[in-house]
């Protein structure tokens, strides 16, 4: 692509004393002035339907994406701040490629947006710091999910929560499935209720579970009475440590 350069200078021309040969205009300056103008005018696009022929250069970077790629761009409404945030991105085609076909609206991707990694905020996605480190700015909540039993056997079930409560309406065999895998802490507390009728029913614990003194307590008989325990474990469940926090609640 070339700019239209004067090669003749006719206004100079003007200045030259009658006589003077070279104030003559002849008829091969026009010639280059007008094969310069037109190498000029062939290399530019117009300015109706521009057609352009590869390569292509922009600010000095030559341009490898396809027509049908820039179309892609027809219909965008980002602003030039916002398309300058992309400004420094790293990732490669296949990386960005990965978006291709994700439905998630601007406010849903702006939940990634946050200040400290590590650190909750409100209405934004948890990450974690560069230690793998959670750090929760406000309070949690938790499922409370209440286990009832069947033919005299009750599970508790990790998957579901870490807060179980337990109405007893006969007795019955308690089993703890799907705790972390050995490594990792699973936790859970359990509320005891006993029936209105006080009829005294009892529970069995696993065999897994490790009470101190190797003694299982006893659970409140009276109508409606609440106990309160706790388990824990680190080895996938091969053993749980059980707790008594506190009975004859109610």
């Amino acid at each position: 692509m070339s700019n239209y350069t004067k090669s003749t200078d006719f206004a100079a021309k003007d200045t030259l004393p009658s006589g003077d040969s070279d104030k003559i205009i002849r008829g091969a300056e026009f010639e280059v002035e007008f094969d310069n103008i037109a190498v000029a005018v062939n290399s530019k696009a117009n300015s109706n339907s521009p057609v352009f022929i590869s390569p292509i250069t922009i600010d000095g970077v030559g341009l490898t994406a396809s027509a049908n790629e820039l179309n892609i761009l027809d219909g965008v409404t980002a602003s030039t701040a916002e398309l300058n945030i992309l400004d420094g991105v790293t990732s490669t085609a296949a990386e960005i490629n990965l978006l291709d076909g994700v439905t998630a609206t601007t406010a849903e991707i702006n939940y990634l947006d946050v200040t400290t990694l590590g650190t909750t905020e409100a209405s934004k996605a948890v990450t974690a710091d560069a230690n793998g480190v959670i750090t929760f700015d406000n309070g949690i909540s938790e499922e409370y999910t209440a286990v009832t039993s069947s033919s005299n056997a009750t599970t508790v079930n990790l998957q579901d929560g870490t807060n179980f409560s337990h109405t007893l309406t006969e007795n019955t065999t308690f089993t703890f499935s799907n705790p972390a895998s050995s490594g990792k802490v699973s936790s859970f507390t359990l509320k005891i209720v006993q029936d209105a009728s006080a009829s005294g029913y009892t529970v069995t614990w696993p065999t897994s579970v490790d009470w101190p003194a190797a003694t299982a307590p006893t659970l409140t008989a009276t109508a409606s009475a609440v106990d309160y325990f706790v388990f824990i474990t680190h080895d996938g469940g091969t053993t749980w440590y059980g707790f008594t926090a506190g009975q004859a609640f109610g």
